[in-house]
């Protein structure tokens, strides 16, 4: 009997590492490549600066915006995606009216445990050409390659990608890999911006983004001319 427990216990924190991501981040692309993640790393919650605590919380905080958001019947106008990490919450997405972009992020910054809140809910009357898929393979390509590169600590790293534009939020051991890793979202093809509300690790605001192009070795999937997808580095 002992034994059983034991098993049912590794089996059960198997299987939020493996959840959590998937339901943190802010698309397909995210969960997917999460996945495997946290495969790799032996437990992504856990690997995280968060830690498994920060991410159980992070998990509970989205559901229930998740819930305020259905109870406003704000997600029956428009498409909106919340992405938590660390309590804060970055709000993406497209809807019809600036009054419903207003309701969303006063229903996620109502919500308890939000530390702040970053509305890139973008207004249009119709949804166009957005591309769900593309979005998605942008972020699985980006995740993929945070996770190869050694200087980058990927699992801090939460990535939401809206019709070609990428944002990140997370947190970063330094200003040197958060250069890196925004440095590597703006080469990743199909990708128009990158906006970064990042923190350096201990909650310092981030500095403005240095102008110098990435490593001279760009790599085989990476483009060596100068990318068009500029970086946008928001002061927290």
């Amino acid at each position: 009997m002992a034994r059983l427990h034991s098993f049912l216990a590794v089996a059960s924190v198997t299987t939020l590492a493996i959840l959590l991501p998937l339901a943190l981040g802010g698309c397909v692309g995210a969960l997917v490549v999460g996945g495997l993640g946290a495969a790799a790393g032996g437990g992504y919650a856990a690997a995280q600066e968060r830690g498994v605590n920060g991410a159980v919380d992070d998990y509970q905080v989205k559901a229930d915006i998740e819930e305020g958001l259905m109870k406003a019947e704000l997600q029956l106008q428009g498409r909106i995606t919340a992405t938590v990490y660390g309590g804060r919450v970055l709000l993406t997405g497209h809807v019809p009216s600036q009054q419903i972009k207003a309701a969303a992020e006063q229903v996620a910054g109502k919500t308890h445990d939000v530390r702040a809140v970053y509305d890139e809910i973008e207004v249009v009357q119709t949804e166009g050409m957005w591309n769900a898929a593309n979005d998605a393979w942008i972020t699985a390509q980006l995740r993929s390659q945070l996770v190869l590169d050694a200087d980058v600590r990927s699992v801090n790293y939460t990535i939401d990608t809206m019709n070609g534009s990428v944002y990140l939020i997370g947190s970063a051991r330094s200003q040197a890999e958060l250069d890196r890793a925004t440095q590597i979202a703006r080469y990743v093809p199909g990708v128009s911006r990158v906006v970064s509300y990042v923190e350096i690790r201990g909650g310092s605001p981030v500095a403005a983004m240095p102008a110098s192009p990435p490593a001279a070795n760009p790599g085989p999937d990476r483009p060596s001319a100068a990318p068009r997808a500029p970086i946008e580095v928001q002061k927290l």
